[in-house]
């Protein structure tokens, strides 16, 4: 087991759970890691196999707080394998989070139960067209009719668009001063009539990805998360509790381009020698595992300050993801120029990460807003 385990951030239920998941991995991951077709079935096999394993449990809350410290393990053990595997375990929680924080109890109880159990796949519809970092300009609306919600609206790049059985989906229900959104959250299914799933996007890393769109899809009053006007805090809350999480993926795929660079160069000859004894390969393995140690000491700082109950954590979760996804793409870049033209060759498992790894310094938040948010909370203080 990684030696990082041995931190003071953790307690002995957190290093029993990681010898879990890194046998689940073993067993349920690792052979099919590299396929890249059926991605839609692949997913469902996922969840369905992390449900089975006890695991979901980790990403999808009670009306209590996550264990953000487990979060981050399943994530990074999950992402040194297959960062598919990762997204089918925390869209689980990402798209019930608002739920098992506000909805009402037997909304709360029904989507929950099922999201646990693997039996419907959730999503998270926050980003539009129009509205990606900028949350308060989102333009899809929901307008009161009786004893229902009418949304009407597009949403875009998100993650499980077609196969998840819900969504949690921010809408704008009123106009604050200013022409800011008054958002609100429901929860809506996917056999709802008015919802439709729009078009599928191919990305540079297969992923279940895409736009859905609502028109005039009445969602029952009882399916509103929380009250009106509590959309955007239900969203930034749960963008709060998971970002961290993302530096653990991030982690957990610079590990295994590390692991992966480690073997190649202690096996492949240059000039005479083995990579390993090329000084400029040591420097890079150096600066590799210098940088990982640090991001995991910021990522797994910020779950530990979760934890404890220390409240709101934004700035140091911001900083866990903005160092540890930066890193990360910095050691996988690294790792590719070891192994040199062996490296650009698709399937390769470094090729692999290299792809995989660019979408984390983009989604829940870009490198860009994540420095906003570290300066704007560093005055604040």
């Amino acid at each position: 087991m990684d030696t990082f385990l041995n931190l003071p951030f953790f307690d002995p239920e957190h290093r029993e759970l990681a010898s879990h998941v890194s046998a689940f991995v073993k067993r349920e991951v690792e052979a099919r890691a590299g396929v890249e077709h059926n991605i839609d079935d692949q997913s469902r096999t996922y969840v369905s196999a992390l449900a089975a394993a006890g695991l979901l449990r980790y990403s999808v809350g009670s009306a209590g707080p996550l264990d953000v410290r487990s979060l981050c393990l399943v994530r990074e053990l999950l992402s040194y394998s297959s960062s598919l595997a990762d997204l089918a375990f925390v869209m689980q929680g990402l798209g019930t989070h608002a739920i098992s924080q506000a909805a009402p109890e037997h909304v709360r109880d029904f989507w929950l139960t099922r999201a646990v159990e693997g039996r419907s796949i959730a999503a998270f519809a926050l980003t539009e067209p129009e509205a990606g970092s900028d949350v308060a300009s989102v333009k899809t609306t929901a307008e009161k009719d009786g004893d229902a919600w009418v949304i009407n609206g597009n949403k875009r790049f998100i993650s499980n668009a077609g196969i998840a059985d819900f969504y949690t989906v921010f809408a704008r229900t009123g106009t604050q001063t200013g022409g800011r959104a008054e958002l609100s959250a429901f929860v809506v299914g996917a056999k709802m009539p008015g919802f439709r799933l729009v078009e599928r996007m191919a990305m540079i890393s297969p992923h279940p990805i895409g736009e859905i769109e609502f028109r005039d899809c009445r969602v029952p009053a009882e399916d509103m998360v929380g009250a009106e006007g509590d959309g955007f805090v239900l969203a930034m809350r749960t963008l709060d509790t998971f970002r961290a999480s993302v530096g653990a993926a991030a982690c957990g795929m610079a590990r295994r381009a590390l692991d992966e660079s480690v073997r190649y160069a202690s096996n492949r000859k240059q000039f005479g020698r083995l990579l390993a004894e090329h000084q400029l390969i040591q420097e890079k393995l150096a600066d590799m595992v210098t940088e990982l140690d640090a991001a995991r000491l910021l990522v797994y700082r910020a779950a530990y300050l979760k934890d404890g109950g220390v409240g709101r954590v934004s700035r140091e979760a911001s900083e866990a993801k903005l160092y540890a996804t930066e890193a990360a793409g910095r050691i996988i870049d690294q790792a590719v120029q070891i192994h040199g033209g062996a490296g650009l060759v698709h399937g390769n498992v470094v090729e692999r990460l290299y792809r995989d790894v660019r979408a984390l310094r983009i989604y829940e938040g870009t490198s860009e807003i994540q420095k906003l948010i570290i300066a704007n909370q560093l005055l604040k203080e």
